[in-house]
């Protein structure tokens, strides 16, 4: 099948997401869709996908103008899309999950769904068992589950959207294998992403959109710095860390156990001090997230003591962690951090704490207006935060801080974002930090560890390794200990 996308215009209020982006792209190729936060990527495959109705413009396939008015449309156009968060239900197993949207009465035959979940997912080495529930299941599994769903309705052509956020390395592999394996069978697949270097791996072509147009078209193999032109008009300015002399401890762990569901960390013992950066490096699940909840009173210790600058908070609660100067920003940023539905004023009006039955509007828009303006926010007051692209979601977290915090955890800061936000995020956290704050911060990505930290403790596990010293430690290292040795 040949895609073609003729004009295609969709704005959201006076925000223009899509102003006239036209592509095409040829069956048996993957095809990037390379860009910034708040590029228009997503906008403009979901109006491929069905999910939005573009304002103008015309989609094609094979030649022949279409209508796709919706996803059960696209799907039976044979065209799918896999979203930043899977869509699945948790409750249900993994070969129910397989089984939504087939044709059929109300008797689906669940034997021969059985055997297709298996033929198809030996066919990319999908390794999932039908019975296993959805909530049991990592991301990169979650994604496998819905991409082998959708091949199963007969789709030709795949959107993937920033599938490699939050899976491991070797999930990473098992995807982009099955995307050449379903490109070299005919498909077409259109991979977003802001990532330069998951683009110039994986695909034959790529379209850059800048600020909703497209600002450029490249054949693979491209040079970095065209891209680079091409995504931000410049190369973005790279934030230098400078060494600061460290302040009292401001965050002590003190042969700390801590247990969910799931996982217990046993014997954590650890000190930071005001100005220090501490990353947590480890395969998601491995306890980086149990620890920042131990240490914000959002889970139980059951041995040990945690003290935030001074104050010995263990089993308190989280408003009393808040109140001692900490902070805390998850890695969902929308329904942990940000609350959907509501507006950017409506936010600083809660991030207020007046502690009074009334709300001043006038005050909490002017301080959304000043948030806009310092942290470069695309959105206005009135803006609901789920509008935001994922970047716009992190500023208006850094935004809602209070001014001075002793303490401040973070899960994936930059998860998600560009290069231009991530380097912008991190210029105003090392601001925090120049001013005492102690940070620390759990991610995926280890050259962001290297390069931001001070100290980084491993987790794989449950076990902790470390405190290594970041100017000493490596890729290969901190892979190591990931993995397992030498913990």
């Amino acid at each position: 099948m040949r895609v073609e996308l003729r004009d295609i215009h969709k704005s959201f209020g006076p925000v223009r997401a899509n102003d006239g982006v036209s592509l095409t792209a040829d069956a048996g190729t993957i095809h990037g869709i390379l860009g910034e936060n708040g590029a228009g990527k997503s906008t403009l495959m979901k109006v491929l996908a069905g999910i939005l109705q573009p304002d103008r413009g015309e989609i094609l396939l094979d030649g022949a103008p279409v209508r796709i008015s919706s996803p059960a449309a696209a799907i039976r156009l044979g065209i799918g899309m896999l979203q930043q968060d899977p869509l699945d239900f948790p409750s249900l197993s993994v070969l129910d999950n397989f089984l939504l949207g087939s044709p059929g009465g109300l008797v689906l035959d669940r034997r021969r769904a059985r055997d297709a979940l298996r033929r198809l997912g030996a066919r990319f080495a999908f390794a999932l068992d039908p019975d296993a529930r959805g909530e049991d299941l990592t991301v990169g599994e979650r994604q496998q589950l819905e991409i082998l769903r959708l091949l199963r309705l007969g789709v030709r052509v795949l959107i993937l959207d920033e599938p490699t956020t939050a899976i491991s390395a070797s999930q990473r592999g098992q995807l982009f294998a099955a995307l050449r394996a379903m490109a070299a069978d005919g498909k077409v697949v259109f991979f977003v992403s802001h990532k330069l270097e998951e683009v110039q791996e994986l695909c034959d072509a790529v379209t850059v959109l800048r600020r909703g147009r497209v600002a450029g078209e490249a054949a693979m193999p491209a040079e970095t710095g065209r891209l680079v032109q091409l995504m931000f008009g410049q190369e973005p300015p790279r934030v230098t860390r400078a060494r600061l002399p460290l302040g009292p401890p401001v965050l002590e762990l003190a042969d700390v156990t801590a247990s969910d569901a799931r996982l217990t960390l046993e014997h954590v013992s650890l000190q930071v001090r005001a100005g220090e950066v501490v990353g947590l490096a480890g395969l998601e699940g491995s306890g980086q997230r149990l620890f920042l909840h131990a240490c914000a009173g959002l889970a139980p210790v059951t041995r040990g003591r945690v003290r935030i600058a001074g104050r010995d908070l263990t089993g308190r609660s989280y408003a009393q962690f808040l109140a001692a100067g900490g902070a805390y920003l998850p890695a969902g940023r929308l329904g942990e951090g940000l609350i959907p539905g509501l507006t950017l004023t409506e936010h600083a009006a809660l991030a207020g704490r007046h502690g009074t039955l009334f709300v001043d509007w006038r005050a909490a828009a002017r301080a959304a207006a000043r948030h806009i303006g310092e942290l470069h926010i695309r959105g206005t007051p009135r803006t609901d935060v789920q509008a935001l692209s994922g970047g716009n979601q992190q500023r208006a977290l850094l935004a809602l801080l209070p001014d001075h915090v002793s303490v401040l955890l973070m899960e994936h800061p930059t998860r998600g974002l560009d290069l231009e936000s991530a380097e912008e995020i991190w210029r105003r956290l090392l601001d925090r930090r120049a001013r005492g704050t102690a940070i620390v911060f759990s991610s995926s990505d280890l050259d962001e560890l290297l390069a931001r930290s001070d100290r980084i403790l491993v987790f794989s596990g449950g076990r902790v390794a470390g405190p290594l010293d970041a100017r000493e430690a490596t890729v290969e290292r901190l892979g190591e200990l990931i993995g397992g040795k030498g913990v």
